[in-house]
């Protein structure tokens, strides 16, 4: 258990679950209280296994991150890692998703020269979302020509477009260093993602149960979140709140079972509780887009190689030829290692048939694309494809 007191201002809460979540740990329950100048947060943790921390180091450490003379320098990270700007320029895009997409945007990526050094792809509602960290082919760290950068940007921001005039496409060029998660967040919230979310959906019972009722006697909104549980979930709602600039006074969070329970005693910055129907309803269909824009559709495929140019171009076009979308990606460069997580969706809606990851991972290379999804991911085929699929490749890669 972790305890933080601290001033309070705006966006303090985000910050220390952003902390939280950077230095990996989950969090089971949570009890926030705010009165006046000060908070106090209550936290019980764990490691990814969920293991009680007893490290002295690892929890000098989360002290430190906390205590009240940080500066939250954790705020700048994030869980792929982040290099100095000066080593790279960052890239913001967003645009309506379609199969190919990320296939598409690193082959131009690929055609100026830029290398692809940290990435981030979220989709959801049919729009997507991107954070890309790119260096120069040659010469390896960030692109400052003001020529070359406005050429990326006008050619990416065709390929955003495709066909659909009626979305807008952004590109955004920058040497900042920013938290990418948070950044992807309020860039889905900027292109309403949230809008329409589930006019076509026939899963209703899988959808989180959202709630906002006002409490007229403190002047509170109370939201009550329930959803199923999964790592990063109290950062995804924290940080929606703080973006849509509500004040979270007081709060509980039960995630010791499979199902999480959240609850929130929210004030809009201005001191006033939700004023209306239609503000509800926003702040409804926020979190829960919120909440689902992380959920992994899809088979989980992991790449493991060594980091080259042109490397993610050429894997995400052998995903398109294979009629494969990309619907999640985490693109990072470790020590001139390659370590990207795909989740991969038949372009037709069905199942990943495992024929045509077997042709995947031959074209790729066995030992450098393992498969991490469930198997009623995949489409089941004869037995005896079945057996050259789990066994065919380890003659080969010999």
């Amino acid at each position: 258990m972790r305890q933080v007191d601290s001033a309070n201002k705006h966006g303090i809460l985000l910050e220390v679950v952003q902390a939280l979540t950077d230095l990996n740990l989950i969090i089971t329950k949570a009890y926030i209280a705010s009165d006046g100048g000060w908070f106090m947060d209550v936290f019980n943790v764990t490691d990814q296994d969920g293991n009680k921390i007893t490290d002295e180091e690892i929890l000098d450490y989360i002290q430190k991150s906390l205590g009240s003379d940080a500066c939250f320098i954790s705020s700048m990270r994030r869980s792929v890692g982040v290099i100095p700007s000066t080593d790279h320029t960052s890239i913001e895009l967003t645009g309506s998703d379609r199969p190919g997409l990320l296939s598409e945007v690193s082959a131009v990526l690929t055609h100026l020269k830029c290398n692809v050094v940290n990435a981030e792809v979220w989709t959801h509602n049919t729009r997507a979302a991107a954070v890309m960290h790119v260096a120069d082919e040659e010469t390896g760290c960030a692109i400052t020509d003001p020529e070359r950068l406005s050429k990326v940007k006008q050619l990416l921001c065709n390929v955003l477009k495709g066909s659909n005039k009626s979305r807008e496409a952004k590109t955004v060029v920058s040497h900042g260093v920013t938290h990418t998660e948070r950044r992807l967040h309020q860039m889905m919230f900027a292109d309403r993602d949230y809008e329409n979310i589930y006019n076509d959906r026939s899963d209703e019972a899988q959808r989180p149960n959202v709630n906002v009722v006002n409490w007229c006697d403190k002047d509170y909104s109370v939201v009550t979140i329930r959803s199923k549980d999964r790592p990063k979930l109290l950062f995804d709602t924290v940080c929606t709140l703080t973006d849509m600039q509500y004040v979270v006074f007081h709060a509980n969070v039960d995630a010791e079972g499979p199902e999480a329970y959240q609850e929130y005693y929210i004030r809009h910055i201005d001191g006033s509780p939700v004023k209306s129907d239609a503000e509800r309803q926003r702040v409804i269909q926020c979190l829960e887009a919120a909440i689902e824009r992380r959920v992994s559709e899809g088979l989980k495929l992991e790449l493991c190689t060594m980091d080259r140019v042109g490397l993610l171009s050429d894997v995400t076009r052998i995903f398109r030829e294979n009629s494969l979308s990309v619907t999640r990606a985490e693109v990072t460069t470790r020590a001139g290692k390659a370590v990207n997580t795909f989740h991969v969706r038949d372009a037709s809606g069905y199942p990943v048939d495992a024929k045509t990851i077997d042709s995947i991972r031959e074209a790729i290379g066995q030992t450098i694309l393992q498969v991490k999804g469930s198997p009623e991911e995949i489409k089941q085929i004869p037995q005896e494809s079945r057996t050259r699929f789990l066994f065919g490749g380890l003659f080969k890669s010999r």
